[in-house]
């Protein structure tokens, strides 16, 4: 059997971080730490790398060997209690590839999601039937149980943007996306006011990059910046390409990123003026036909 795959929650990063950071400033290697709690080399690595979380006896030892005191201390050990916990996660998640497992988790504990999208509508917008025509398309080699379960994790997503305190999103996406028939026309129409429904709620944004805005950054490709409630919490960005999906965390990384989004903003119609696009291309069915 198996073993349970361990997803990392964005506590479990910080708690990461933060002992990566401690031990930078004592001035000590990995072989130091070794050397003087006696901790495994490995078991340190893991730690350190978001792999896996340090139980209290080890916990002990290394704040002990960096010299942390309260509140400070209890603040690092309150964080290692909570870093287990999964904030979204279902038992079929285990069918579906490691990185969107774990973009799943980061994005159920985000406060605020930047997506871009050159080709499709974004996911956390998507119906139920473009979802499972953009998958089959994508992924033509995937089974029906394949499909089924990111569809089934796609739309699951979207109850992030419900309840009292929703995930802020601010989405574009090139025009592109608007045009491309997935599904066909009834499956378009139906997206098509979807997207005219979100893009009501307050907490939504949604703007469109028009083919009259010429050659602009997104062109490179789809990525997502996720923002924490708490600040110390270092933004992530995830790109999902045909290459892999992979995350970027350093702080040059999220700043070239942030920086992208800003100047697609900036050529974006506004909100009201993507709205009457999409409510235009609606009228005329006929472009979606094959």
């Amino acid at each position: 059997m198996a073993q349970k795959r361990k997803i990392p929650t964005v506590r479990l990063r910080r708690l990461a971080a933060e002992l990566r950071r401690l031990r930078a400033e004592s001035g000590m290697t990995r072989e130091d730490v070794t050397e003087r709690t006696g901790i495994n080399g490995t078991t340190l690595y893991r730690i350190e790398g978001v792999q896996a979380r340090p139980q209290k006896r080890t916990l002990m030892a290394l704040l002990d060997l960096y010299g942390v005191n309260e509140p400070h201390r209890g603040e690092i050990i309150a964080m290692s209690q909570g870093a287990s916990q999964q904030g979204w996660l279902r038992p079929y998640h285990g069918e579906l590839p490691e990185e969107y497992t774990t973009f799943i988790s980061f994005e159920s504990e985000a406060w605020e999601v930047r997506n871009y999208q050159s080709l499709f509508i974004p996911g956390l917008l998507q119906t139920e039937d473009y979802a499972r025509a953009v998958i089959r398309g994508t992924l033509p080699l995937a089974t029906t149980d394949e499909v089924e379960a990111r569809v089934r994790a796609r739309i699951e997503r979207q109850a992030t943007l419900a309840g009292e305190r929703p995930l802020r999103l601010w989405a574009t996406m090139d025009e592109a996306a608007l045009h491309r028939a997935v599904g066909g026309p009834a499956v378009m129409r139906a997206q098509m006011q979807h997207l005219l429904d979100a893009s009501q709620q307050p907490h939504i944004r949604l703007q469109v990059i028009p083919f009259a805005a010429g050659a602009h950054p997104g062109m490179a490709g789809s990525f997502a910046l996720l923002v924490f409630a708490d600040r110390e919490e270092p933004e992530i960005i995830y790109v999902d390409s045909m290459a892999g999906e992979f995350f970027l965390e350093t702080e040059v990384e999220v700043r070239r990123y942030s920086g992208m989004f800003d100047h697609l903003m900036a050529q974006a119609l506004s909100p009201d003026d993507t709205h009457r696009l999409i409510v235009t291309l609606s009228d005329n069915a006929k472009k979606w036909e094959v």
